[in-house]
């Protein structure tokens, strides 16, 4: 419902008495990241880390299979505060997701940083909200899927453990710190290794992220099929 209100209102703004598929794709991307943010302007060296960083996720992403497709890639700033982002969309409904799935999407997550430390052998503060969504994942991993052989298929903690002004955390837990320790050596050991197969993949196709970054830094959006048609070149060069 959102996205056709934003795609009327789009149209509307235009002058315009229908709605276009243009007006719907820009209302994909206004309902996830927010409006464009036409008065910020990044300096040159910070679109090109932009660019690598977005990359970084789109090549992560694929080069592994059970991965969704990339549909578009953007350094465009947004309301959200994001300064790119990369969007991917399942071809089919998805309602179960395997061990295997999930620590591909953490590598995906952590494919923009990756690149950052890669390329310019150093990290910015772009990628908090990667590593937030990672790390996040991996506990629900650990915590809550039973997917830590070393903890076994055990929950720990219940549905509503967040903690709350006033609420004890410690009462909140059904295990232990020893047990709070191995969660937490788990949900590193996760992402740790999310992290070295992300750069992993950067490293053995080093050729496509620089090209795609030129184009991306070039042309600020990327699309799907623009992406795949680089993808697939390099693979017929190969």
């Amino acid at each position: 419902a959102n996205i056709v209100n934003e795609a009327a209102l789009r149209a509307v703004r235009d002058g315009r008495k229908f709605a276009t598929q243009a007006d719907f794709e820009e209302s994909i991307e206004v309902v996830i990241a927010g409006y464009q943010k036409k008065n910020r302007v990044l300096s040159n060296k910070e679109k090109l880390i932009v660019s690598y960083h977005e990359i970084g996720h789109a090549l992560v992403a694929a080069k592994q299979t059970e991965s969704a497709p990339v549909h578009k890639i953007t350094i465009i700033p947004r309301t959200s505060g994001a300064l790119g982002y990369t969007m991917q969309v399942d071809e089919k409904e998805h309602f179960l997701m395997s061990k295997e799935e999930l620590e591909n999407k953490i590598a995906t997550f952590t494919g923009g940083r990756a690149a950052e430390e890669l390329i310019f052998h150093s990290i910015t503060t772009g990628a908090s909200n990667d590593i937030e969504r990672a790390t996040s994942m991996a506990r629900d991993m650990v915590t809550k899927y039973g997917m830590s052989e070393l903890l076994g298929p055990i929950q720990f903690g219940g549905d509503n453990d967040e903690v709350f002004i006033g609420r004890d955390w410690g009462h909140a837990r059904n295990y232990g710190e020893g047990v709070a320790a191995t969660i937490d050596q788990e949900v590193n050991r996760i992402v740790t290794d999310a992290y070295r197969e992300a750069k992993r993949l950067l490293q053995e196709n080093m050729e496509m992220l620089h090209a795609t970054a030129k184009l991306l830094v070039e042309k600020e959006k990327v699309t799907g099929d623009e992406f795949r048609s680089l993808f697939d070149q390099k693979v017929r060069n190969e």
